[in-house]
């Protein structure tokens, strides 16, 4: 029976937060790309407000999921650093992606 897009992608921990990962590096992209320049060369502040906003709450969300993983799941220091320092870079989030992939392959295999 095929998975339903909420089973797929939020169902495990892992599909969680690569979900979750995906979503913030697009909202980092979006400000960075889109808003700031609509802020200063379009004089539209409102841009930066609410990307800005949406992007603050998916970091909190990826923290938080990033600490679970390093608390629940029992993960090393160093996985835990590695994402973050990954959600500061452009592009980073997505550099990052196969090994989360990977992470989600496995725990299928472990259901």
């Amino acid at each position: 029976m095929p998975q339903s897009f909420t089973q797929r992608h939020f169902g495990s921990p892992a599909s969680h937060l690569r979900s979750i990962t995906f979503l913030e590096g697009l909202s980092y992209l979006v400000l960075l790309f889109i808003a700031m320049p609509l802020k200063y060369l379009g004089d539209m502040p409102l841009a930066v407000r609410i990307s800005g906003s949406v992007h603050g709450g998916l970091f909190i969300w990826f923290c938080i999921l990033v600490a679970a993983g390093l608390r629940v799941r029992k993960r090393p220091v160093k996985w835990g650093l590695r994402l973050l320092v990954a959600s500061l870079v452009p592009f980073g989030t997505f550099a990052i992606d196969q090994r989360l992939r990977a992470e989600v392959v496995s725990d299928e295999k472990h259901r």
